[in-house]
């Protein structure tokens, strides 16, 4: 089976261009499936229902992260959306899932974990690790295909989350810092590794807001507005992976960085 991963949506420009090549990459890679992290997708500040259906149905699950609630309202939607998934690790009461295990229509089950880092990260998530294992115990006798993201700053972080679930999860990849980075590797034990999928936002910019505004907050630090770059072509990141259904082990995954002209 193949699984599309794509890093973190930005604004309307990374919706659409999402939209458009979800089905050419599924082609392309006898892709199944994809899940997408859409932290960013609404104003480049968390996500709406009305964001997520504009992605709707090429993108089979959506995936948050610290910004889960920024846009209002959204707390009150989240549970009438079935395929969106918030961090696990934050407060139990918090509306929404954190995993959920879905059809593959190739054939088999697949779950998804939605993870939040806490190194440089808000301060209210519960630890990852002792998160992640109690769910992997649970989800295992379920399905043994687990996908996980990771939505962390720290490489460190997310590179030692890999390891810590090797052999018993299918794939860890990172989200947040939206640049894709080179070290896209099968670990040992069958479990696939990405510290960061990277963005699915405007190229030129700083990663997905306006260059003139990111700069002018460097250079003075001065508060200023950091506005979703929306003009020119889009830049798809993330990446495809390939694992036996039945053991749930990886044993490929190929990043994906894509320019896409609206």
């Amino acid at each position: 089976m193949n699984l599309i991963f794509i890093g973190d949506v930005v604004g309307s420009g990374g919706r659409k261009a999402v939209k458009k090549l979800l089905p050419e990459l599924k082609r392309e890679f006898s892709a199944q499936v994809a899940v997408v992290n859409a932290e960013n997708s609404a104003a480049g500040n968390g996500l709406t229902g009305k964001c997520l259906a504009e992605m709707s149905p090429e993108a089979d699950v959506f995936t948050a992260g610290d910004h889960v609630w920024d846009q209002k309202g959204f707390e009150f939607e989240i549970d009438r959306i079935p395929n969106v998934l918030r961090p696990a690790n934050l407060h139990h009461v918090q509306p929404g899932r954190s995993w959920a295990i879905f059809r593959n229509p190739g054939g088999g089950d697949y779950a998804v974990i939605a993870l939040m880092g806490k190194v440089f990260m808000r301060d209210s998530a519960y630890c990852p690790f002792e998160t992640a294992d109690r769910l992997v115990e649970e989800i295992a006798p379920k399905t043994p295909n687990i996908f996980i993201d990771f939505h962390a700053e720290a490489t460190s972080e997310k590179l030692a989350m890999s390891y810590f679930l090797d052999g018993r999860v299918t794939a860890v990849v990172g989200t947040h810092t939206h640049v894709q980075t080179s070290d896209a590797e099968v670990l040992p034990g069958g479990t696939a590794h990405l510290t960061d999928l990277g963005m699915a936002g405007a190229a030129r910019s700083v990663l997905g807001r306006k260059v003139e505004d990111v700069l002018t907050k460097f250079t003075t630090g001065m508060p200023c507005r950091l506005a979703v770059a929306e003009d020119g072509p889009i830049r798809v990141c993330g990446a495809v992976i390939t694992y036996d259904y039945r053991s749930g082990r990886a044993t490929k995954i190929v990043p994906i960085d894509r320019m896409v002209e609206l």
